[in-house]
């Protein structure tokens, strides 16, 4: 049998080791020290200890590109932010953010490897419950079974999004069962849909555990699902239900945090705006329960983390906060352009002057972004380049979101590792602006573009009253948001209002290279933002060029080396 590494084999100690010995030596068969029988795991506490290892596998488990995050995969690739710090730190990166990847790159197989190993353990609990304990009723079984089943659909979902189709397995195959012989020719749609429609059918509203995820969740992310296939009637009757209807595991009705910033903060993890989240802990022994991706995107040489100066946003994403004189922005893409470009101190030393820009912003951009002399949440003003790594390779700006403040030190910070970047701040996969955005999408597909810009009018009247104060009460830029007052008469400018609101509400959130490609803007929207920060940063940026067959990520070439090009089918171009 080949050796194959997919990662989608059976976990967790599922089977007992076997010593083939004669009648006469039985008593050197020795079960291995801590090891579980099938009859341990097939309990009601065994059960859930699996489905425990499903959900803990969400976050990448110290694999940094295999996370929800996707902060390379749709944010970097997206646009809203480069690799930054030096070009030699972490430069598997490099070729990603330029898309010169190819199929043996070092990357290439991150998420590929974190999914199928989630995919593995919910294999795991859905292959025991074929022989469940007498301890574990039917209502157990539907509610394991249908959470291990949103969560192998949430894996699947992340790989189809990067890979195209990729092999499907379930519980059903194994090693020495056809496993390795399984190809990557077909639609992975269609099951993630049943998966998540027995979710749906088989979840509670609400659960005693906030970090489980609920039927309110599930039909989240069916949702997302439908829309992302151009289902659109499909899509939009699940958020119709959603927004009128929708809590979360914990019982909250849906709804937006009133104060932008407050929904990343740890003391409020799951609020009323969280679908579903990862959930992070600091402090437990291993940082692997914390937010393990994060531990280099803080700024460098001071301020939270300490290193190492990663994830730096881009020229492209910080201008396209500029708004007009309404206080709406330029969903023509014209941010860019002089006058409108957002002034940035690149080049200029800490220690010399800098004015701010003192154009109208969208106050999202300085709960997104740390700029020079803007107050970085409670350490302090930015102080630009001194917390800049390589300024030349980067750019001027430091991420923002699910950073720590000083007053999270010790508690939704975790201080036991190589750096203290680590924290306990869950990460949203799914919330509810994400959903009245996506919700929009549907409406203006159905011709209903009043409820698309009531919809996208509740997020913007969020960032209204998301003013970012200095400690005597000022407002740290000149801010200004308005409504769309307007009625909206042509869907063509309803998507462009409502794609740009996306990146400026869930900005550097893992959303965006998803966003472009189901919209087909992709070649349209790189191209702009290549040429704009590439010009810029010259030795990090210049020359690239997205090319359509980058809309996937290649096969892994270790992957097809194991079991063959006849089994597993590598993507266009590569």
């Amino acid at each position: 049998m080949k050796n194959y590494k997919l990662k989608i084999g059976a976990l967790l100690s599922s089977a007992i080791m076997m010593v083939a010995v004669s009648c006469s030596d039985d008593f050197l068969d020795v079960p291995a020290t801590g090891q579980l029988a099938e009859a341990q795991l097939t309990t009601l506490a065994g059960l859930e200890a699996s489905l425990i290892a499903a959900y803990s596998q969400v976050n990448g488990r110290a694999n940094r590109l295999a996370s929800p995050s996707n902060w390379v995969w749709g944010s970097i690739r997206g646009g809203e932010a480069n690799k930054g710090t030096d070009p030699g730190d972490f430069s598997t990166i490099n070729p990603i953010q330029r898309f010169e990847v190819n199929a043996a790159s070092g990357d290439v197989g991150a998420k590929w490897n974190g999914a199928y190993e989630g995919i593995a353990r919910c294999n795991n609990v859905l292959r025991l419950m074929l022989n469940r304990g007498e301890d574990v009723t039917d209502a157990d079984a539907a509610g394991i079974s249908a959470q291990a089943r949103f969560l192998r659909a949430h894996y699947y979902f992340q790989l189809k999004r990067d890979y195209g189709d990729t092999p499907y397995v379930d519980e059903t195959v194994d090693y020495g069962s056809g496993l390795e012989e399984v190809s990557n020719n077909q639609d992975l749609y269609p099951f993630i849909e049943a998966d998540l429609q027995y979710a749906v059918e088989n979840l509670p509203a609400t659960q005693s555990q906030v970090g489980r995820v609920n039927s309110w969740a599930a039909k989240s992310m069916l949702a997302k699902v439908y829309l992302y296939q151009g289902k659109f009637s499909q899509a939009k009757g699940l958020f119709d239900d959603i927004i009128a209807n929708g809590v979360t595991s914990n019982g909250l009705k849906y709804g937006l945090v009133a104060y932008y910033d407050d929904m990343f903060r740890g003391a409020n993890d799951n609020h009323q705006e969280s679908v579903w989240a990862y959930q992070a802990a600091a402090n437990t022994g291993s940082v692997n329960n914390a937010n393990p991706e994060f531990d280099l995107n803080f700024p460098y040489n001071g301020g939270p983390g300490g290193c190492c100066g990663f994830f730096q946003p881009s020229f492209s994403f910080v201008n396209a906060f500029r708004t007009d004189a309404n206080g709406l922005p330029y969903i023509d893409g014209s941010y860019n352009d002089a006058g409108k470009a957002v002034k940035s101190d690149m080049g200029i030393q800490s220690d010399a002057a800098f004015t701010p820009d003192a154009g109208n912003l969208d106050p999202r951009l300085d709960h997104s972004v740390g700029r020079r002399g803007i107050p970085y949440l409670d350490w302090q003003d930015h102080p630009g380049a001194a917390w800049i790594r390589n300024q030349p390779n980067g750019g001027p700006y430091a991420p923002k979101k699910y950073v720590y403040q000083v007053a999270e030190i010790g508690s939704y910070q975790d201080g036991s590792s190589w750096t203290p970047g680590y924290t306990g701040i869950n990460f949203m996969i799914i919330r509810f602006a994400d959903v009245l955005l996506m919700a929009a999408e549907a409406e203006i597909e159905a011709g209903s573009l009043e409820k698309a810009r009531e919809y996208v009018n509740m997020v913007r009247t969020r960032a209204m009253n998301s003013e970012l104060k200095r400690d005597d009460g000022t407002a740290a830029a000149n801010y200004k948001v308005g409504l769309y007052n307007s009625a909206w008469t042509d869907a063509a400018t309803a998507r462009k209002a409502v794609r740009l609101e996306r990146m400026l509400e869930l900005g550097q959130e893992g959303h965006r290279f998803y966003d472009l490609v189901r919209w087909d803007t992709v070649q349209e929207e790189l191209d702009r933002y290549l040429a704009y920060d590439g010009s810029i940063l010259v030795a990090a940026l210049g020359g690239a060029k997205f090319t359509d067959k980058h809309r996937f990520v290649p096969i892994p070439q270790d992957q097809i080396d194991l079991v063959g090009s006849d089994v597993l089918i590598q993507n266009p171009g590569f």
